[in-house]
């Protein structure tokens, strides 16, 4: 089985410049996108109904339309599935589709950006603190598996410029303390863990200052698994070569 995540920033778009091609090329078990930027109304059936997809689930924003917005298409059928995770104030922002399986749940996450002062930062680090308590919630009852956009490199190997960066949203001190609560609660991040010194490996480059061609990235996007479910787990591939979006996707392949 094997799960992809990716996100699109803008899945619109995305389709239209036909890299969506390749996810349909790839066949994913799953498939989890983060920054949709778009309500499902938008969408075409070329989009919303992929042939192979049993199930297909979109969480928007509710705030405003071209932003946020997180998807899943998965040809296993979900026991139950969950738009949020029962906050309003974060759920408005259609940032999370949680999935149970038989045997593990799935959360699809798009996480805060912290960007834009210190409103909108303790609104991520509010985020952070409500995700963490809801999958230790779950980890109780069954392994779980999640994945997106985090929007914190954790480790100064996890971008290219870390002493740049150290006074900047996505790699402060705060937003990486809250990576090592995670692991401290027994989730293991599976990159770091199958390549625990390997670098220039990003998930994410500026498009602006065409960061991508020189590699000047940042690892933000992960594949997070609870310890029980980690010896299950294969392969884990950085698409790095994926176009289409500021970031690239991510596999995981298990049994």
């Amino acid at each position: 089985m094997n799960i992809i995540s990716w996100n699109v920033n803008g899945i619109r778009a995305v389709h239209r410049k036909g890299n969506f091609e390749w996810f349909i090329k790839q066949s994913p078990d799953i498939f989890c996108i983060q920054e949709t930027k778009a309500h499902p109304d938008q969408l075409s059936s070329e989009i919303k109904d992929i042939v192979g997809y049993h199930m297909s689930y979109f969480a928007h924003s509710e705030i405003k339309k071209g932003y946020s917005g997180v998807a899943i298409y998965t040809k296993v059928k979900p026991i139950n599935a969950q738009l949020g995770f029962g906050i309003e104030e974060f759920d408005l922002e259609g940032r999370t589709i949680q999935l149970e399986f038989e045997d593990f749940y799935l959360l699809n996450v798009y996480f805060p950006n912290g960007g834009g002062g210190p409103v909108r930062l303790d609104y991520k680090f509010r985020f952070y603190d409500e995700f963490l308590k809801n999958i230790n919630k779950l980890k109780k009852k069954k392994p779980v598996i999640f994945c997106g956009d985090v929007n914190t490199a954790h480790e100064e190997i996890d971008l290219a410029r870390p002493k740049e960066n150290e006074k900047n949203t996505g790699f402060l001190p705060e937003e990486r303390a809250w990576i090592d609560e995670v692991v401290a609660s027994g989730f293991i991040d599976v990159f770091r863990t199958f390549n625990p010194n390997k670098k220039d490996v990003y998930t994410y480059w500026d498009m602006k200052t065409a960061a991508r061609e020189r590699n000047v990235g940042w690892r933000i996007d992960y594949f997070f698994v609870t310890s029980d479910f980690m010896n299950r787990i294969k392969v884990f591939t950085t698409h790095s070569n994926v176009r289409g979006s500021d970031h690239c996707p991510i596999e995981i392949d298990f049994k």
